[in-house]
């Protein structure tokens, strides 16, 4: 990290100074050495983070005009319906499309700081991963998983529904959940918990779903995982759903939310 190969050599230098001008003894000299490249780095560490905390405001702000252009859009269809629902999402599709590339562009700026900033690369491919997931661009996907980081657990829902996608295992699914789940606080492994369990419950693993969710309750009071573990008890297995998650849970594209044609009224003169 250059940041602190520079900020090093500017306090070695400070402490050479002041030794070889007979200012202070080796002792106070390397004390101010070090005092000089704590305080160096201190500020280059702050102005670095300083410019990377604006352009990741310029992604945020991207992505929040974008939405927020969408939701515009919506509302306006609400007052007034389209005529056709499937070319209403695929005008919606194509418009988040547009903003998500604006974000994706903006995040290359970021690369600047590589060489600066601890993990700047997989801090970027993480962004970058949430971004093409957005808009279900699988292919850059699978070529960022091995480079991002899965710290979040809204994160690693991601990984596991992918890796569901292309047919990997329950047993190293399993694993990633595991690992997951293991420090998350109280009621922070819901998403996660109602992913894997349905996962299994889809390859028809309902025993191993029903365990997953009651060890899951342990940690958690969700309505929505209680439901589930009670449909699976009382072996009710078509009524088990994580509809009632909204947008959180279709967020992972395991399903498609359903979407009703609305129907106009007539209108009389």
């Amino acid at each position: 990290m250059l940041t602190v190969i520079l900020t090093a050599l500017f306090g070695a230098g400070v402490a050479l100074g002041l030794y070889f001008g007979d200012v202070f003894g080796y002792g106070w000299s390397t004390f101010w050495g070090v005092v000089a490249f704590g305080a160096a780095n201190a500020v280059a560490g702050w102005r670095i983070q300083k410019k990377v905390k604006a352009l990741m405001g310029e992604v945020q702000g991207i992505l929040v005009g974008g939405q927020k252009r969408i939701q515009a859009k919506v509302a306006r269809w609400q007052m007034r319906p389209p005529g056709s629902i499937q070319q209403a999402q695929l005008e919606i599709a194509r418009d988040t499309k547009v903003f998500v590339n604006e974000a994706l562009a903006a995040t290359e700026k970021l690369h600047k700081f590589d060489l600066w900033v601890p993990f700047m690369k997989r801090q970027i491919a993480t962004a970058q991963f949430n971004l093409h997931w957005m808009v279900k661009d699988f292919k850059d996907v699978d070529a960022l998983m091995p480079k991002a980081m899965f710290l979040d657990p809204s994160m690693a829902a991601m990984k596991i529904a992918r890796m569901y996608m292309l047919g990997k295992p329950s047993e190293e699914i399993g694993k990633v959940y595991e690992k997951a789940t293991r420090r998350l606080r109280y009621n922070q492994n819901v998403l996660l918990a109602a992913a894997y369990s349905w996962i299994l419950v889809k390859r028809g693993d309902v025993d191993a779903a029903f365990k997953v969710l009651v060890h899951a309750l342990e940690k958690s009071d969700n309505e929505t995982l209680k439901s589930n573990r009670e449909q699976l008890a009382n072996n009710r297995v078509a009524h088990f759903s994580n509809t009632a998650l909204g947008d959180t849970w279709y967020a992972l594209h395991l399903e498609e939310p359903k979407v009703h044609q609305q129907r106009q009224r007539m209108q009389w003169r």
